[in-house]
């Protein structure tokens, strides 16, 4: 009786295989499908408050990467980071680029003093020449998008220790790290004039109660103040 011999054929680039059966007069018999599946390792992030997050670094190891912009990061950030920005300053010089620099500029970039910006093309590469994919990464930005959206890419590009600070940087609490920079790490990302509004309001609240005052105590005085003012 002749023997028989089995061997299995995979394609790299397929889901299922088929079993071939080869026996020793060379014939083949072609069994039943065989199925499996595509198996991907894939790296959970996670999202931690701003004392959890202190815990990774002193007692796990984490490394800080801070993805916020050069202006954020140079008001405020956590001594001994990385700073890898997410996004950089867009200076590009087409029509249409011109156009959106000088709306933003005008409006968000004056009020709320945020920069015109577009994505890093660098950011993985740049990341990946200071820091090895098997580093345990702490991500921060100031409100917690950045940091969440970097953590993805860098996911896809090998890293399997991600974890980033629910809600960004403007949840830490003072002293929670130690930082560089003239400003609280909560309040790196506040700029423009709202940072002023709060200010200018006070200065015409007092203008207000004081002129109020002056009217209710020194009446004839007032009336007089009003007559010369020139009338309309």
């Amino acid at each position: 009786m002749a023997g028989i011999g089995c061997s299995l054929s995979f394609g790299s680039n397929i889901t299922t295989s088929l079993l071939v059966v080869r026996t020793h007069h060379g014939g083949t018999t072609t069994g039943k499908t065989l199925h499996r599946s595509s198996l991907a390792v894939r790296a959970d992030i996670s999202y931690v408050d701003a004392e959890e997050a202190q815990k990774l670094v002193a007692a796990e190891g984490y490394k800080i990467l801070d993805v916020r912009d050069k202006t954020q990061y140079g008001r405020a950030h956590i001594k001994d980071c990385y700073h890898v920005p997410l996004f950089i300053e867009n200076e590009d010089n087409d029509f249409g680029t011109v156009i959106k620099r000088t709306v933003h500029n005008n409006f968000s970039g004056l009020f709320f003093g945020i920069p015109f910006t577009k994505p890093n093309p660098e950011f993985v590469q740049s990341v990946k020449n200071q820091l090895s994919p098997k580093s345990k990464l702490l991500l921060v930005c100031q409100e917690g998008l950045r940091s969440a959206g970097a953590a993805q890419k860098l996911e896809a590009a090998g890293y399997e220790n991600l974890a980033c600070i629910t809600s960004g940087l403007q949840s830490v609490k003072p002293d929670t790290f130690e930082s560089v920079g003239s400003y609280e790490l909560q309040n790196a990302g506040k700029a423009g004039l709202v940072t002023i509004q709060g200010k200018i309001s006070a200065v015409l609240g007092t203008v207000l109660v004081c002129a109020y005052l002056f009217i209710t105590l020194f009446p004839d005085q007032a009336e007089k103040l009003f007559q010369l003012v020139p009338s309309s």
